[in-house]
Formats: structure tokens, C-alpha cells, sequence
């Protein structure tokens, strides 16, 4: 089967479009935080049809990303774009479905997307500033309209930002899934333990940016909570440490301020 088909290129071109939507919650408009990890991980997984793999890719970015935020002059990496691109090389990566090595490697994967991210967003940004200062620029009854007209490119940069990045990341990872297909067994099982670990990683970073007193009090109480529903409902262990993770985090975010 090769590569690519027409199916491929849909879903390829499907998911740049919502992707480069949900990428407009980041700054430029609403703001819901559906372009949190947590978020559209498990959305993009649904459209492909598997939300198992948008799942894992969603929690474990969202644990490692949570905390950096675009203060100032800082350009945080777009976490929607690495989230998004991971879950659809996860779900397009290979016929059989999503494994969880496979979706390790693209998670590994999302890493290689930091760097350009972080240079397309500040790209966009002074283009941003251009518009705001062309606009202010403009004189009596016009600078309304000029504003506007400022608003709207400043979305459609943001936008086509998002778009290009995804119709560059997604084809590029799944040819990469082909290659790490051909690679020893043992890279599957290494990988599978490392989607196994890296909450745990997440978990560390969060510890770290946070009070540790105020985590603990609020991991203590997940772990409580989420043990009694895994008597009860005999939940599986992973999603006693999962809802044990997430608890602890909101608990620790929301009292820190």
C-alpha cells in the first residue's frame, strides 16, 4: 500500500484546515482553550477515528506544555500545532491503527516542530505589529475601517500560519512512520515504555514550576478519588494514575492563583 492515496490527502487536508481553526483559540480569538493539548488531541483523534491516540497524545503534551505561556517578549512553542500533527501521524502513520509505539515515535516527533513553531509565530507576530501601526496610522474616519482590516489579516495570518505548518508536518511524519516501521523490534518496545513513562515526566515538570505543598495536597485527594472509582467501577490502573495526574495539576494550577 503506498504511502499516500486520496484517502490520506483528504484527511491530510481535513485536519490542516480544523487544526489551523482550533489554532486561532491560542491568541487571536476566543480563547475557549480548545487549543490546549487536553483538548484537541483527543478532537483530532475523533475526526481520524481514533481518540484512544489523541488521548495519550492530548494528556502527555498537556502535562509538558501546560505551563509555558506567551508573558512578554517569550514565544512559547505552539503546542496546538505538535499536538494536533502527532495525533494525525499517530492516526495516518499506518493502515492497521494506531499502536502505542507508534504513537511514542510521534510524539518524539512533535519535538522536531518546536524550533520552526516557535520562528513562524514570531514571524506572524511582526507582521501583526505592521498592521496595528499601518492602521493607527490611517487618519479620521478611516482608522475604523482600517482597524478592522487589521483585525482580519492579523486571522488570516494566524491561520494560514497553522495550515502551512500542518501540510508540512503531517506528510513529513507519516513518510517518517513508514521508515521507523522498517527499524528492529526492540525501538517498538522502547518506545512503547517511553509512552508509558512519560506521564511521570509531565507529572516532574509540573512539580517543578509549581509549589510542591500546594501539588501534593491535590495529587493526595486525585489519588483518593480516583482510587475509590477504580474499586467501584474497576477501572483499570492507567486511568487510576491518569485521573490521579489530572486532578493533582488543576488542583495545583487553580490554587496557586
Amino acid at each position: 500500500m503506498p504511502a499516500f492515496n486520496m484517502h490520506i490527502i483528504l484527511a491530510v487536508l481535513g485536519i490542516a484546515l480544523a487544526g489551523a481553526v482550533i489554532g486561532l483559540d491560542r491568541t487571536a480569538v476566543g480563547q475557549f482553550m480548545i487549543s490546549q493539548p487536553i483538548v484537541a488531541g483527543p478532537l483530532t483523534g475523533w475526526m481520524l477515528g481514533e481518540p484512544t491516540a489523541g488521548i495519550i497524545v492530548g494528556v502527555a503534551l498537556e502535562l509538558i506544555w501546560v505551563l509555558d505561556m506567551p508573558v512578554g517578549n517569550f514565544v512559547p512553542a505552539d503546542s496546538t500545532i505538535g499536538t494536533v500533527s502527532a495525533t494525525a501521524i499517530a492516526a495516518l502513520g499506518d493502515p492497521s491503527g494506531a499502536s502505542l509505539p507508534l504513537i511514542g515515535f510521534s510524539i518524539l516527533l512533535s519535538t522536531t516542530m518546536v524550533k520552526m513553531t516557535r520562528k513562524a509565530e514570531g514571524l506572524v507576530r511582526t507582521w501583526n505589529l505592521l498592521f496595528a501601526e499601518k492602521a493607527l496610522a490611517a487618519s479620521g474616519s478611516r482608522m475604523g475601517s482600517a482597524l478592522v482590516r487589521a483585525q482580519f489579516s492579523g486571522l488570516v495570518l494566524f491561520f494560514l500560519k497553522s495550515f502551512v505548518l500542518y501540510c508540512m508536518f503531517i506528510p513529513l511524519g507519516i513518510v517518517a512512520v513508514w521508515l521507523f516501521r522498517d527499524l528492529p523490534e526492540v525501538f517498538a518496545r522502547a518506545l512503547a515504555l517511553f509512552v508509558k513513562l512519560l506521564p511521570l515526566v509531565g507529572i516532574a515538570l509540573v512539580v517543578r514550576k509549581l509549589s510542591v505543598k500546594a501539588f501534593d495536597q491535590y495529587l493526595l485527594a486525585g489519588f483518593v478519588a480516583a482510587a475509590l472509582l477504580g474499586q467501584v467501577l474497576r477501572a483499570p490502573g492507567a486511568l487510576v494514575l491518569l485521573l490521579t495526574a489530572v486532578v493533582g495539576w488543576v488542583g495545583a494550577r487553580y490554587g496557586e492563583r
